[in-house]
Formats: structure tokens, C-alpha cells, sequence
């Protein structure tokens, strides 16, 4: 896979105003920021209001280690600024968060003629959907897309990547109902490179009779797409964000099967659970790429790890 970093382009747009975000992170922001609004509003910095901040971490959904890791940087900095007022450790708390999230392969990569974008996770994780939207983003940029239908397992699931192609004004490629999934990743990767097509991506099963088999046919789309005639440049694992620490149990399979380069959370804007997003990050060691904070077209924006910060963690608690 190329190590490139593309930063995204005209279409596809960070957004990195904290106001973006304040309104779907509102569950998670109220669900934090009560508990951490009590543990600063104590008159003094003393061992109460370290163990205040880590029960509001941990409640978040912020794992052990990542706690562990966000509560030494501010007490290294608390002690080398000499700080007396806890309430100066909300701001250092957002710093910390930014540059914990911050990665410099963020972006998405479209080095490859075409480039070709993974999608793993399990049904219901919200991939189908990602796909739809970012495709629609992609042609609205300019680029011709091509979206594979390699979940031949699901009739609903080619059905419902139809709806999208034609929404978006991408191609589809599928196969026939319980067919070679591989095979359809190929076929629709030399299509696009026979057409000229910019990006192919590639929607996959999240669900076999076993979960051994299951990981074992995404293993082969790997290697299939690796083969072809276009790129592998990404390997994208959708989480729900609203299923907390449970996402992170499949996100270990999926990695190792998959080659995971980044992920996707989805449904961010109905989770209380904010801290979801740095425990993905420590645990898949990959940047998240994208999340999905609405339901509209637009929704679907490139992860900005400071207006994360900002909105996950200002002032008001609400």
C-alpha cells in the first residue's frame, strides 16, 4: 500500500470549526462535560480532582491505557506551570485530546489508477451507507467512481449499494446472490482502470455463518485486490460509535484480516460515548479518517482532531 497522505480536496472538506461539531457531540460533550465541570470546579488541585478526571474519562469510554496516558501529560504540565486552579486543566485537557488524535496519514490516500478503498465491518456498522455518502462526496469532486457489490451473501445489501451508485452517479459492479466476493472485487477494479475510473470502492459481508469464515474471505478480497490492476491504497474499518469499548472487540479481528489503514465512525452524533474515538485510535494504532455526524449527504466529514477536541470538551457541559 502507498504511505502517501492526500489531503482532501475541493468536495470533500475538512471542517474545522468547533460549531460544526458542538451540536452532534452535544450527547457526548453533556455525558463528559458534567462530571469533568465537577471535578474542576473544586477550590484546589489536589489528588481528589485527578481522581475525579479519570472516573469521567473512563465513564466516557476513554480506555485504561489512553487515561492513564491523557492524566500523566497534564500533570506534567499542571507541575510545570505550576498551576494552583483546576479549572486551568480543561484547556491543557482539549490540547492533550488534539494532539493525541492528531495523525499525519489522516487523509485519505488516492494515489492509485484507480485507487482502491477497502470497507470491513460488521452488518449495521454503517458501511454501505459511508460508502454511498463518500461516493456521492467523490463525484461531486470530479472523480469517477466505481462501487463494488462484494457482500454477495446479502441480496439487500447489493440492493441497497444500488440505491447509492445511482444517488451519487457512481458505477456498480456485483454478482450473482452468494457468488465469489473476490471475484466481484476484481471484476469492478478492472473495470475502472479499463474505463479510467478514479476510485473504486469495495463494500464486503460483516456477517458468514462463522465468523472464521468471514474473515478468511476478506483475508482473499485483500490479496485479490492487492493482484489487480488498480491500488489498494485503504483499508477502512467502520465502527458504530454508540456500541463503546464492544466496537473495539471487532475492530482486533478485522484489523488483522483486513490490513486496517484507518477507520470510520459512524453514528458519532447519537453516542454518549466520545472517549469511543480515542480508544479506536490507541487500539488500531491508525488514524480515524472520517466520522458520521448526522444523517444528511454532508454528514460524513474527514476527523479534525482539534474541532473534536474544542466540542467534545468546552466550557458549558451542555
Amino acid at each position: 500500500m502507498s504511505a502517501a497522505r492526500q489531503v482532501p480536496e475541493a468536495g470533500f472538506e475538512a471542517l474545522p470549526d468547533a460549531p460544526r461539531w458542538r451540536t452532534p457531540l452535544a450527547k457526548a460533550r453533556s455525558a463528559l462535560g458534567g462530571r469533568i465541570g465537577a471535578a474542576l470546579a473544586r477550590p484546589d488541585l489536589d489528588e481528589a480532582v485527578w481522581a475525579s478526571l479519570e472516573e469521567a474519562l473512563l465513564g466516557a469510554d476513554v480506555s485504561w491505557a489512553v487515561t492513564e496516558q491523557l492524566l500523566e501529560r497534564l500533570r506534567h504540565e499542571a507541575a510545570r506551570q505550576r498551576l494552583a486552579a483546576p479549572r486551568a486543566l480543561r484547556s491543557l485537557l482539549a490540547a492533550a485530546v488534539a494532539d493525541f488524535m492528531e495523525a499525519p496519514d489522516g487523509g485519505l490516500d488516492r494515489s492509485g489508477s484507480p485507487a482502491v478503498w477497502l470497507f470491513v465491518g460488521v452488518n449495521g456498522s454503517g458501511k454501505t451507507t459511508t460508502i454511498g455518502k463518500l461516493a456521492h462526496a467523490e463525484v461531486q469532486a470530479g472523480r469517477r467512481v466505481v462501487l463494488a457489490a462484494a457482500d454477495t451473501f446479502r441480496a439487500a445489501a447489493t440492493e441497497q449499494l444500488a440505491v447509492w451508485a445511482d444517488r451519487a452517479g457512481a458505477r456498480l459492479v456485483g454478482g450473482t446472490p452468494g457468488g465469489d466476493p473476490a471475484a466481484v472485487a476484481f471484476d469492478a477494479i478492472s473495470h475502472a482502470a479499463a474505463s479510467g475510473a478514479d476510485v473504486v470502492m469495495i463494500d464486503t459481508a460483516g456477517r458468514l455463518h462463522t465468523d472464521h469464515n468471514l474473515m478468511g474471505e476478506l483475508a482473499k478480497i485483500r490479496r485479490v485486490a492487492q493482484r489487480a490492476s488498480g491500488e489498494l491504497c485503504e483499508s477502512l474499518l467502520t465502527l458504530d460509535a454508540t456500541t463503546g469499548q464492544n466496537g473495539l472487540l471487532q475492530a482486533r479481528r478485522f484489523g488483522e484480516a483486513a490490513g486496517v489503514t484507518g477507520a470510520v465512525l459512524t453514528k458519532l452524533d447519537g453516542s454518549a460515548r466520545g472517549g469511543t474515538v480515542l480508544s479506536v485510535r490507541a487500539e488500531l494504532g491508525v488514524a480515524v479518517k472520517l466520522v458520521g455526524l448526522g444523517e444528511g449527504l454532508g454528514d460524513l466529514v474527514p476527523f479534525d482532531a482539534s474541532a473534536f477536541a474544542a466540542a467534545l470538551l468546552d466550557g458549558d457541559g451542555n
